[in-house]
């Protein structure tokens, strides 16, 4: 990193923001490695940041623990581990610029789901299935190992549920908790964590458990639609600077 300033500043928001999406606000998770991914290698920023996200797990994993859908888990997290070994399996063939192309993408392709479910107006709920299960689960753990990134492909088979606020935020803070720590072994197999990166995650480990704390508040009083406002409007910023940067190398 050539600016430790812009490191701390990247990782500190990436922590809280991390923090703030197991509290119940989903979508804001996808801030932080596009961030991190601005000052420093797309998947070191994705490693460095999972501890802060398996620290912030537990406090995720304690508040919705009787708010989830049995149902949507026995599917879709599965389907995420098969994605993982896939992102596993893929990491040696790509590079940093084709990761940020992928992190930019992903985060454009959130923004137009949610101005296309806008566009589409109510429509009745749709029941969890195998078949939708299974092919988004598998994107969303595939784009969750390459970048923590796997809520657009959560959302795009979730969203139709129209499950209660609560148990939708429950069931995506259970999901990713699981396929983080699933995580864990292959990314210190490729050599992305490392024993000296302990102080630094010791240092935004806080950050991310206020961050927690925040999302829950947030999530319980804060209209929805203005919060997605916000956030679609930074990750569509953040989004075509990583797709830039992809491009030009």
């Amino acid at each position: 990193m050539s600016d430790p300033v812009a490191f701390w500043a990247a990782a500190v928001l990436a922590s809280f923001f991390v923090g703030a999406s197991k509290g119940g606000l989903p979508a804001i998770a996808l801030l932080s490695v596009p961030l991190l991914s601005l000052v420093m290698p797309p998947m070191l920023g994705a490693a460095l940041i999972l501890p802060v996200y398996l620290i912030s797990d537990v406090y995720g994993l304690w508040i919705y623990r009787k708010s989830y859908s049995r149902r949507n888990l026995a599917i879709l997290f599965p389907a995420g581990l098969l994605g993982i070994v896939i992102g596993w399996a893929l990491a040696g063939w790509t590079d940093d610029d084709t990761v940020r192309l992928v992190v930019g993408i992903t985060g454009l392709g959130f923004v137009a789901m949610r101005l296309w479910r806008r566009f589409q107006g109510p429509t009745d709920p749709r029941p969890a299935d195998v078949p939708r299960g299974v092919f988004w689960g598998t994107i969303s753990g595939f784009t969750s190992f390459v970048a923590h990134a796997g809520g657009p492909a959560f959302q795009i088979y979730a969203l139709p549920q129209q499950m209660p606020k609560m148990v939708f935020a429950g069931t995506s803070t259970i999901l990713f908790a699981l396929l983080n720590l699933a995580k864990l072994p292959p990314y210190i197999a490729l050599g992305f964590l490392h024993w000296d990166q302990s102080g630094t995650i010791l240092l935004l480990a806080p950050v991310a458990v206020a961050g927690a704390w925040v999302g829950y508040r947030l999530t319980m009083i804060l209209p929805e639609k203005a919060f997605f406002v916000l956030v679609e409007v930074a990750l569509l910023a953040i989004s075509l600077l990583l797709i830039e940067a992809g491009l030009t190398g």
